[in-house]
């Protein structure tokens, strides 16, 4: 017999089982630690592959703009050191009858349309103004890497009357309107074009 009284022993037994929870929680705490140091670790390598991911997005990113020459009959797409212009492909819609277009100069002409707008808009007013939608095909290169992008933009047109001769057109502006787009579209962004009398 080892003299242990019942409540002695009954102290002892506390004791361990109070000795095993701290030693439970001890483990757990440092089990909680360990994850939310590994949570913490990943978050960052998480944010650092995002932000790379958004810096390379960002460097490869271009929007394909235009300014229209003093004379009012091209348009001359703006040149980015960082991301040189390549191929441009233009469409015009189908009820137009225009051919599409190669800009190696980098310019959109007027003289490539300007002859079936006229046919198109004829029995009116001479003084119009309007929204011709074309399908722009481009590659530009980034750190020597080409991209191509394809786009609807609208080339913003008016005419006028001259006398002794057809009506003029002279262009306005280019406008992105949408990303993407295909034949189909530019034809029914077309149909739905009302020019406006000036």
């Amino acid at each position: 017999m080892s003299g242990e009284t019942a409540d002695q022993a009954q102290t002892r037994r506390r004791w361990i089982t109070l000795a095993e929870i701290v030693a439970v929680v001890g483990v757990i705490i440092a089990g909680l630690t360990l994850y939310n140091s590994w949570q913490e670790r990943r978050e960052a390598e998480l944010s650092k592959q995002a932000e790379q991911a958004s810096a390379t997005r960002d460097k490869t990113r271009f929007v394909l703009r235009g300014t229209v020459a003093p004379d009012e009959r091209s348009i001359v797409l703006v040149r980015d050191e960082a991301h040189p212009l390549g191929d441009i492909h233009i469409t015009f819609p189908t009820a137009l009858g225009v051919s599409p277009q190669d800009s190696v100069v980098q310019r959109i002409e007027a003289n490539w349309f300007d002859e079936a707008l006229r046919k198109a808009t004829d029995g009116g007013a001479d003084d119009l103004t309007g929204r011709l939608p074309v399908l722009i095909r481009y590659t530009y290169l980034t750190d020597d890497v080409p991209t191509t992008r394809q786009a609807i933009y609208d080339i913003v047109w008016s005419t006028h009357g001259r006398r002794l001769r057809s009506r003029a057109v002279d262009l306005l502006d280019l406008r992105l309107r949408e990303s993407g787009g295909n034949q189909r579209r530019i034809d029914a962004l077309w149909a739905q074009a009302l020019p406006k009398a000036g």
